[in-house]
């Protein structure tokens, strides 16, 4: 994982630590002022403390660096406590993904994103352009597809998205095609007619599936914090979310936001926007991730 962007976020935790010769009560609260800071949410900063200091009580640690080791731990254990990081690929094809979030986020970059992987990797890919609603959602989809070497499936702006996500999984099955990627809705989440339309894309995709789709990925803007989790709830009462995208993660300053993310919402992050390119997505890996948080190399 590319996140040189965070090699300075918690430099203060390594700085803190070895800076010391004891470890004391003044060394967990100026910890838990850094976690704080880093936008890690309180419960799980109050969480990785207390396991700090039992630790520190129960296996009589006496320095900083070993503190340090737990740390890590700690936060990887957190950040691997929701399930599989892995995307989910159906043994029979297609295989098909949901991508569901707010109008802004990178909702359809991703999508382009994680084609132009699957391509690369020699996979054929069907591009379903179900956010009817705009129809720049739909032409943005296409240039798309044009440049990653998928197949597009489209309907007129304003036509069912249900309809447009069931004609692509029927063109997969009948051509034979390893993927189909299903953008949907992506007006504001307080709308309550989205989330029954987003229902209703579940409902017809696993009928036509005969299965749950393999993956309802909710993309979320890495920068806006508590704002994401916001509108993240919202999306979990409506469909069956199954990972998170994490989308411009290498735009956001805090790299403990996704720890905060990752802890309220129970849902794991699957996949990491890390760059404007096409190939600037990747498998969220949480011991590459908690390393570069916690040094300075």
């Amino acid at each position: 994982m590319r996140l040189g962007i965070f090699k300075g976020i918690l430099q203060k935790v390594d700085t803190l630590l070895t800076g010391r010769g004891k470890v004391d009560e003044e060394l967990f609260e100026e910890l838990e002022e850094v976690l704080l800071t880093a936008d890690i949410n309180v419960h799980t900063t109050m969480q990785v403390l207390d396991d700090l200091r039992r630790a520190v009580r129960e296996q009589r640690l006496k320095e900083p660096s070993e503190v340090k080791a737990v740390l890590k731990q700690s936060l990887l254990a957190s950040l691997q406590s929701n399930g599989n990081a892995r995307l989910t690929v159906s043994p029979e094809p297609p295989t098909v993904y949901l991508f569901v979030g707010v109008n802004g986020v990178g909702k359809t970059t991703s999508i382009a994103k994680l084609a132009y992987r699957l391509r690369q990797q020699g996979k054929s890919v069907i591009l379903a352009a179900g956010d009817t609603f705009r129809a720049a959602a739909i032409d943005q989809l296409e240039v798309w597809a044009q440049r990653v070497g998928a197949m597009l499936i489209k309907h007129r702006e304003g036509a069912d998205p249900s309809a447009v996500i069931y004609d692509a999984i029927a063109a997969a099955r009948s051509r034979g095609v390893d993927y189909v990627l299903a953008d949907t809705a992506g007006r504001l989440h307080t709308r309550s007619n989205l989330m029954e339309e987003l229902k209703k894309v579940y409902r017809v995709t696993e009928k036509a599936l005969g299965r749950a789709p393999d993956e309802v990925l909710l993309v979320l803007d890495a920068t806006t914090g508590q704002n994401a989790i916001r509108q993240a709830q919202e999306f979990l009462q409506a469909v069956k979310v199954t990972g998170i995208v994490l989308a411009k993660l290498d735009g956001t300053a805090r790299g403990g936001a996704v720890i905060t993310i990752h802890d309220e919402l129970k849902v794991p992050i699957k996949l990491v926007g890390v760059g404007e390119k096409p190939e600037d997505i990747e498998d969220f890996d949480a011991e590459e991730f908690v390393s570069a948080l916690l040094n300075n190399e």
